[in-house]
């Protein structure tokens, strides 16, 4: 299999590379570092099948070679990261909508296979927990910055499917709850790389709110492998799932959590929404997914559970500041 990823040098492209090379495919990256990193790929040069490009998928000729070379193009090319979006919306309102219909009219063009990566956000502000995949989207006032991302994938997920219903472009759309795991940054507000490195430096470990919003944390392996069966099973194609876990947690204990297995010395210090982000910034308060529909179709489970999510990015990160340092 020949597989492009767009957005490949970021931290679930990267892991998504890694996978495909472990199962002999061949597979292109193409991501113009705005959020990724080129040391996220590093240990794949050389791997034989590998190669990557720097630059933006709106490079229309590029993208066409690339597009036309591949058997199956996994799109994960976004803006992403919650101080990103409340930054900069334009940015995150061109980059996530421009970038999938360039990929889609491209795709359109040989009828190649197309996994649009979503998320959770688009539930928005849903109580209707856990999230089902054909429940409504609630999605915040446009006078809220905050909204701009998770109306932004929405439209990615209509243009997606649109392209299907009307062109007959084989589509999946995956929705993707909170995945983590090694490579990821905090810089853009993700809370466990974050906490993980405040824990580690003994500084405070910053909750945003009361703490009281709880998310569910889902390993990045368990996410790839959901998106590669996904993307070999053809009753997929049309359709939209959920990929996460259902250990729901609050983020006041996960900071616990993170600060026992760091063993660290660090306060837990709430800071106002409004101090973090921007005046009236709003939050989901639970992000829950059903995960009947993916599990159903492709016997989709998690395997890493919470504690040893947290354990493996301590480890991560604890590496990573000693080889800084130095010391290892």
């Amino acid at each position: 299999m020949r597989a492009l990823i767009t957005g490949g040098a970021g931290f679930i492209g990267s892991h998504l590379a890694e996978a495909l090379l472990n199962q002999n495919a061949f597979v292109t990256v193409i991501d113009d570092l705005s959020t990724g990193s080129i040391t996220n790929i590093r240990h794949l040069k050389g791997r034989s099948g590998f190669s990557y490009v720097i630059d933006t998928v709106m490079d229309h000729s590029l993208m066409a070679e690339l597009v036309d070379a591949a058997d199956v193009i996994y799109h994960l090319a976004a803006a992403v990261g919650v101080r990103l979006i409340v930054e900069s919306p334009v940015r995150t309102i061109e980059t996530n909508v421009s970038c999938t219909e360039a990929v889609l009219t491209l795709a359109a063009k040989k009828q190649k296979k197309v996994l649009i990566a979503s998320t959770s956000e688009v539930y928005g502000k849903s109580t209707a927990i856990p999230f089902r995949e054909d429940g409504d989207l609630v999605i915040g006032n446009t006078t809220r910055g905050r909204w701009s991302y998770a109306c932004s994938k929405t439209l990615d997920e209509f243009l997606g499917l649109a392209y299907w219903k009307e062109k007959k472009v084989p589509v999946v759309v995956f929705r993707l709850f909170n995945t983590v795991g090694p490579r990821q940054t905090g810089r853009y507000g993700m809370v466990l790389p974050t906490f993980v490195q405040q824990a580690l430096k003994n500084e405070p470990i910053t909750v945003y709110g009361d703490g009281g919003q709880s998310r569910c944390f889902t390993w990045v392996g368990d996410a790839v492998r959901a998106i590669i069966d996904l993307s070999m099973h053809p009753q997929a194609v049309g359709q939209v799932f959920n990929i996460g876990s259902e250990q729901e947690v609050t983020i006041m204990d996960l900071a616990k959590m993170v600060r026992d297995v760091a063993r660290s010395s660090s306060e837990i210090t709430l800071v106002p929404y409004d101090q973090a982000y921007e005046e009236g910034f709003e939050d989901m308060g639970r992000r829950v997914p059903d995960l009947s529909k993916i599990r159903n179709l492709i016997g989709y489970k998690p395997t890493v559970d919470l504690p040893n999510i947290v354990a493996q990015v301590v480890e991560y990160y604890r590496q990573q500041m000693l080889g800084r340092d130095g010391h290892a």
